[in-house]
């Protein structure tokens, strides 16, 4: 008997019918004599609804309160499946994040997972429960709800599955699983039957929406067994069927995938790029910019420092695009009377495309096969930056699927 943890996003959640349907796939597996956890999220659409309600009051909530409003609608999801499994005749039981407990920091809207007490859970799979656990939220030490940010049911899923030490734990979504690009960009992209975590990793954090970046971080952190594959095939398709259907994401390379130089194609357009001009170039400088840039909870991405030039230069990074404005801000008001920059300028008509891959260890030439190739498009980089396994440019945002398909073709991830 092995233990399982399944995870199901908004759309598998998003109607009683697909609940219900959700229902049947989990009774499946658990008469088939897996110990069963379930990590729902809400069901589509409702968290944007709860928070568009928090917003028509007031246009700056509290981010405490913006948790306390949010996580209810896990808590009906969990409850409904709960319901639609017992009408299935098996037993099954839901608990919020804070009824685990589920314990994180107090970074309200974004918080990060510290513990999860099992004790409970694992005396109701004893007893032959189907268990149901909120994702996206679990509760601080002031015993203040809090919420893991957008696709944090991803990272409960996978937590709860490491604080239990699970056989595996199956991501379903609306995709069955991970493609070397987006089909909806290219359509000649392929479903990867495996990948790496550290590849999974590069995809998430480079602007892959398949899976939330702190749940890959989990899951290689606690090497669990991870699979995406799609809720919407039949709920009574046969289970070794579907046990192998997806894509693994897996810390075991074997032949095949260091046979593949490149995995895939990402891209990101919620980035925005901040340029300071005329910055002293001495010693401190890129902490006294970035410094109260970190202090006020704005995440920087890529950045770049041009050659001085009479003793200035030129300085510029990426942040999310929703930021830009609140980065700048802060610049402003913090920055620039300190370091006296001449100019301080935002774009938020940019992108970011990345190629990822453990072959590019063993392989040379990769970068300069994907700036020929960009060139050739007539695609103008702004902005570089490298890994062991992956290579990241900034362009203009109007390129970016002429970029992408460019750089499927010409890795020949067909």
């Amino acid at each position: 008997m092995s233990l399982i943890v399944h995870k199901y996003g908004g759309t598998s959640m998003g109607s009683t019918e697909r609940i219900q349907n959700v229902a049947r796939r989990v009774a499946k597996w658990h008469r088939a004599g897996h110990q069963m956890v379930v990590v729902p999220s809400a069901m589509s659409g409702e968290t944007n609804r709860l928070l568009g309600l928090a917003r028509e009051i007031t246009d700056n909530p509290d981010p405490r309160e913006l948790d306390q409003i949010a996580a209810t609608g896990e808590q009906v999801s969990v409850g409904l499946l709960a319901l639609a499994l017992q009408k299935q005749g098996v037993k099954a039981r839901s608990y919020t994040g804070w009824q685990v407990p589920v314990r994180t920091n107090s970074a309200y809207t974004k918080a990060r997972i510290e513990s999860i007490d099992d004790a409970r859970v694992r005396e109701d799979l004893g007893n032959g429960y189907v268990v149901i656990i909120t994702g996206f939220q679990g509760i601080d030490g002031a015993g203040s709800i809090t919420t893991l940010g957008r696709g944090g049911s991803d990272t409960s899923a996978v937590a709860v599955a490491a604080a239990l030490k699970a056989e595996e734990c199956l991501i379903y979504t609306d995709v069955d699983g991970v493609y070397t690009t987006d089909p909806r960009i290219e359509p000649d992209a392929r479903r990867l039957a495996k990948i790496t975590f550290e590849e999974m990793l590069e995809m998430a954090s480079l602007g892959s929406k398949v899976l939330q970046i702190r749940s890959v971080e989990f899951a290689g952190k606690y090497k669990v067994k991870t699979r995406v594959l799609s809720s919407l095939t039949d709920p009574d398709i046969d289970l070794q069927e579907e046990a192998q259907s997806g894509t693994l994401i897996t810390y075991e390379e074997d032949d095949t995938m260091e046979q593949a130089v490149i995995s895939g194609i990402a891209f990101n357009r919620d980035e925005a790029k901040i340029t300071i001009a005329g910055v002293p170039d001495k010693p401190g400088v890129a902490y006294r910019i970035l410094g109260p840039v970190a202090q006020a909870n704005v995440d920087v991405d890529m950045i770049i420092q041009n050659a001085s030039h009479d003793g200035m230069t030129d300085f510029s990074f990426t942040v999310h695009r929703n930021e830009l404005q609140k980065a700048l801000d802060v610049l402003q008001a913090k920055v620039q009377p300190e370091i006296n920059a001449r100019e301080i300028s935002g774009d938020n008509q940019i992108c970011k495309v990345s190629v990822v891959g453990i072959g590019m260890r063993s392989h040379v030439g990769i970068a300069s096969q994907m700036f020929e190739t960009l060139a050739a498009e007539g695609i103008n980089i702004q902005m570089i930056s490298t890994s062991e396994i992956k290579i990241s440019v900034v362009i203009a945002d109007k390129y970016m699927e002429l970029a992408v398909r460019a750089l499927h073709k010409a890795f020949g991830l067909s």
